[in-house]
């Protein structure tokens, strides 16, 4: 059977993270949460997440750089990150998908559209994993019997 997928929350408004926390309770996933950019780096090592809801407006390092950090990463740049940010100038938009993030929301954020773009996260995270793991496979097959 498969483990749960893993959420972290990285925002640090108590009341967004309450809001979102709210929003997964249905959700079947395991989550975590962070409060600012450097702690979000430490959370991503020890929890290892499938996708990080990352504010972009946060103490430290910004969702900016958090993001640009964990994509130039080999071991982290297979997370998906869904950017969520009360910004919503054109300028911003473009900075975040510069930075590497997979896709984002504006705030409010509504239940509905969070949950559907996480299950197409989750679901492109799990393709993404499986590809990795033949690609594995087959190479070691081929030095087997190469």
């Amino acid at each position: 059977m498969a483990s749960k997928s893993k959420i972290l929350i990285a925002d640090d408004n108590p009341t967004n993270v309450e809001l979102l926390e709210a929003y997964l309770a249905d959700f079947d996933c395991e989550t975590a949460v962070a409060a600012d950019g450097e702690e979000t780096l430490r959370a991503v090592e020890r929890f290892q997440p499938d996708v990080i809801l990352l504010d972009i407006m946060m103490p430290r390092l910004s969702g900016f750089e958090v993001c640009k950090q964990l994509k130039s990463d080999p071991r982290t740049k297979g997370i998906m990150i869904l950017m969520v940010t009360a910004l919503n100038e054109p300028g911003d938009i473009e900075r975040a998908v510069q930075s590497g993030c997979d896709d984002f929301l504006s705030k409010p954020v509504h239940k509905l559209e969070l949950l559907k773009r996480l299950d197409n996260m989750l679901r492109i995270r799990h393709i993404s994993d499986e590809v990795e793991r033949l690609r594995a496979y087959i190479e070691r097959m081929e030095e087997r019997c190469g």
